[in-house]
């Protein structure tokens, strides 16, 4: 496709394959650029072409290895603003440390804050993220943040399944919104799995608020990270009569025990996005099931370049 002014993207080594899908939408090539460490371990980078008055679109998720990705992430914008870059957008489809959005406790910090104020301090002129853990963080930038649903795309692809009888699951009460609006794309009923967390990373499942028994239950959410909570919520849907349960999230991060769990729960299908790479033992897994993000993303891209509404994509 032809653009009315000079467009340039390059990628962190988080997300070089979304990347070059991003480009295949767009039908351009992937800028060059060299991510390196010194013996040390500190990150190297080099652009390898001219950036001078360009529109720069820097692409990498905060992914296992977070931090080492983050940096990656700032150091490429950092090098694209000394290059004389015109304007420089961070495409960041998984923005990790977005759990620690308040103080909730005493002496915490707010690292989404901290990170939103590092992702302005390196250069970046504005950011592209899909599906925050909590919506309001793009309230702590300074600089204009596009901010992606990933149910534009799973709700395609379930659209395509054509179940009937389907009901959607919020996990939890601080999933509500998300997966309400999920429901509505569906045209589905929405119930919720009432949970008590006693401690970090383990959820206790109280009781469903909402009709599944009888129903094609599909839990939606933002990320799976260790799956306790996913799974303790999908055995307590299909105690309840779900006939059978399956979950959709964006950000496949899958720590610790998370395919092993996956893979004894009840879940029939897990299907995530690319947001994040899958790890060989999560490529394997035969429950989980990837859909690209590379075409939304990119489309997405385009239109920021184009100075082109970006909400029609999703609403």
């Amino acid at each position: 496709m032809a653009f009315s002014k000079d467009i340039k993207i390059f990628s962190g080594t988080a997300s070089s394959t979304l990347a070059q899908g991003i480009c295949a939408h767009l039908n351009l090539e992937l800028g060059k650029a060299s991510v390196g460490r010194f013996s040390d371990g500190e990150i190297r980078v080099q652009l390898g072409e001219n950036v001078r008055g360009y529109d720069v679109f820097i692409v990498n998720s905060s992914s296992p290895p977070v931090n080492d990705n983050l940096m990656e992430m700032l150091i490429l914008i950092d090098a694209a603003r000394r290059a004389s870059a015109d304007r420089v957008t961070a495409v960041m489809p998984y923005f990790g440390y977005a759990r620690q959005d308040r103080k909730d406790k005493p002496r915490v910090p707010i690292s989404a804050k901290l990170v939103a104020n590092l992702m302005a301090a390196s250069g970046a002129n504005r950011l592209l993220t899909i599906d925050l853990h909590c919506g309001q963080i793009q309230g702590f930038f300074d600089i204009p943040v596009d901010h992606l649903r990933g149910d534009a795309v799973f709700g395609s692809y379930m659209v395509s399944r054509k179940i009937e009888n389907l009901v959607v699951v919020s996990p939890d009460t601080g999933s509500v919104m998300r997966a309400r609006e999920f429901a509505n794309r569906l045209d589905a009923p929405l119930a919720i799995v009432d949970k008590r967390r006693p401690k970090e990373n383990v959820a206790e499942v109280m009781n469903i608020i909402g009709a599944v028994e009888g129903k094609h239950a599909l839990i939606f959410d933002d990320m799976i990270d260790t799956a306790g909570t996913l799974v303790k919520a999908a055995n307590a849907i299909k105690e309840a009569g779900a006939i059978d349960v399956m979950a959709c999230a964006t950000h496949p991060v899958l720590s610790g025990e998370a395919i092993a769990r996956l893979r004894e729960s009840v879940l029939h299908e897990v299907v995530v996005g690319d947001t994040i790479p899958l790890t060989a033992a999560a490529a394997a897994e035969p429950k989980i099931n990837v859909l690209s993000f590379a075409s939304y993303i990119g489309e997405a891209v385009r239109r920021i370049h184009e100075e082109e509404s970006v909400s029609s994509l999703f609403v």
